[in-house]
């Protein structure tokens, strides 16, 4: 949740980083253009990449221990009775 408030802050900063340079006398709409999406988009999805690591983590381990039965790494035996001989 704190990432992704962070990244809404982000979002809004850059955004605001562009419309300003798309207003300046000084600026352009290209530049604008190529602010938002070089510190906007590019930056914050490596940022995001990065720091969304051990959560990725954590859903395969989930994902690999509910695959398992029993949770451990042996199969769970013989699901087929053997059988048995008439005496």
């Amino acid at each position: 949740m704190t990432l992704l408030v962070v990244a809404v802050g982000w979002i809004y900063v850059v955004l605001l980083m562009a419309v300003v340079e798309g207003l300046s006398p000084q600026g352009s709409w290209l530049g604008a253009f190529f602010t938002l999406l070089l510190y906007g988009v590019l930056s914050l999805s490596i940022v995001l990449y990065i720091l969304g690591r051990p959560a990725r983590r954590r859903a395969a381990k989930a994902r690999e221990s509910a695959a398992q039965p029993d949770g451990g790494g042996e199969p769970a035996g013989d699901p087929v009775a053997p059988e048995r001989k008439e005496p």
